[in-house]
């Protein structure tokens, strides 16, 4: 509540929600999974029951507090304080083309079009050609991804969540 405009909801996700981006969930042995704006860790609860180890989940949280509370529940988690939008600098160099999936909560769709692009050339410099899951709560992409030069599929509904929530994958077109 202190900080609306960096939580995408003061709801958390839905089971319903959680088991649907886990399930699209791509990593080989030596990826890692990474999340971006991670909240209350909802999100990484559930890819941690869907079998990702707790040593191959990265949840990058850019609030202290939030960061602090997510050591403490997700245990053997990588816990990075630090900004997505800053993620070559955040995130471990040996992890640099070792992310499988980078998952995104951030509420990309309220920021201008240049920090959208900032976003999208950070997870690029950690994940080239892989794109990111974001999900959101909007029917149509929230992201203007032909300007950003992404290619762009809703590759799950969810209407039970609260309130309904979509998952978009963009991937860098070219």
């Amino acid at each position: 509540m202190a900080n609306p405009l960096q939580m995408g909801s003061v709801i958390p996700s839905s089971p319903s929600l959680c088991r649907k981006i886990a399930a699209l969930v791509e990593r080989k042995p030596d990826e890692v999974v990474v999340e971006l704006g991670a909240g209350t860790g909802v999100i990484s609860r559930a890819l941690l029951e869907a079998g990702v180890p707790p040593e191959r989940l990265v949840v990058v949280e850019i609030v202290p507090d939030m960061a602090a509370h997510l050591r403490g529940v997700l245990p053997g988690v990588n816990v990075i304080q630090g900004d997505a939008f800053d993620l070559p600098r955040a995130l471990p160099e040996r992890l640099h083309g070792k992310v499988g999936t980078a998952i995104c909560g951030i509420p990309l769709v309220m920021l201008p079009l240049d920090r959208q692009r900032r976003f999208v050339e950070a997870v690029e410099a950690v994940a080239p050609g892989r794109g990111f899951l974001l999900y959101t709560y909007c029917i149509t992409s929230p992201l203007p991804y032909r300007k950003l030069n992404l290619s762009a599929e809703r590759k799950a509904w969810t209407p039970l969540n609260v309130p309904p929530a979509s998952v978009w994958h963009y991937r860098p077109i070219g």
